[in-house]
């Protein structure tokens, strides 16, 4: 499990290692040198050969730093994850269709940490059909001020809340059968609020219409109160942690390992706070706290 450090710093190694083979090729290769470019040069060689073993050691430091992150989570993992999320009703929603595999992952956080199956997940179908749903709300005098191509974003913001909130959801009611591909349970049959919630994007990077409304869908989501993170698995390029983060959403990029489970677990138990956790995150875990347990 290495972080991008690890990789950054092993790329460097590697160029330096590159430039001494080079340097050393210059001065095989040219006899006429004199005394004084040949001695630059030697120079050049040397300097080169220590900052690749300055380099070399500071991956062999991250490789050890990482090994420990490792075995820190494997020994740790049941102790830290018990209970975590027991009690939360946690929702899911993807953005463009379901991923199987990060389905599996988020029930086996969620399960892991004590929870039960996900409040409710849902499958946006984008790109938007802009038109349909401009038709659709301008035809409900109750929502009627959010029809019109420049209230797409803060037609996201609404539905992102009510996502949260639940309850009475008239956005939803109105558009789900435009914008729902896939409802699990079925749509409508779970209106309890959410105590936290995970955003997968699955679609590719949306443009026109679809843009705003996405966006403002996120934002809706990190301004809801609870706990929220899009999350993807280690083998992701992840080209959706920007555009969450400027939504204020956490993220987690390696669901795929018990850290990344471990951290989306520790996350969602906590009061809504925005971070980056991972292989590419500011930080492997989240700061751990113990799960408080009612005694007696």
């Amino acid at each position: 499990m290495f972080d991008l450090r690890y990789h950054v710093t092993s790329l460097a190694a590697v160029f330096i290692a590159l430039l001494i083979g080079i340097l050393v090729g210059v001065a095989l290769a040219s006899h006429g040198l004199g005394n004084s470019e040949r001695k630059s040069l030697e120079d050049d060689v040397r300097r080169a050969q220590n900052r690749a073993d300055s380099l070399q050691a500071t991956v062999a430091s991250l490789q050890e730093a990482s090994h420990s992150d490792s075995t820190f989570v494997d020994s740790t993992y049941n102790a830290l994850m018990t209970d975590r999320l027991k009690g939360k009703r946690v929702a899911v929603l993807y953005v463009g269709s379901a991923d199987h595999a990060l389905a599996s992952d988020i029930s086996a956080t969620i399960k892991d940490a004590g929870g039960r199956a996900a409040l409710r997940s849902y499958a946006l179908q984008v790109p938007i059909d802009a038109a349909a749903i401009d038709k659709r709300l301008s035809s409900r005098p109750a929502l009627a001020d959010l029809a019109g191509s420049d209230q797409l974003r803060r037609l996201g913001r609404r539905l992102g809340r009510e996502f949260v909130t639940g309850n009475e959801t008239p956005l939803w009611n109105a558009l789900h059968t435009l914008i729902v591909q896939e409802a699990t349970p079925r749509f409508g049959a779970s209106q309890r609020p959410a105590d936290a919630v995970v955003v997968v994007r699955t679609a590719d990077p949306q443009t026109g219409d679809t843009a705003p409304f996405v966006k403002g869908l996120y934002e809706g989501i990190a301004d809801a109160g609870v706990p929220a993170a899009g999350v993807a698995e280690t083998n992701s390029d992840f080209s959706a942690r920007p555009v969450f983060q400027q939504a204020q959403l956490s993220t987690v990029d390696d669901l795929d390992l018990d850290a990344g489970k471990l951290a989306l677990a520790i996350v969602l138990s906590q009061p809504a706070s925005r971070a980056d956790y991972g292989v590419a995150g500011n930080d492997l875990l989240p700061p751990v706290t113990p799960v408080l347990t009612p005694s007696g």
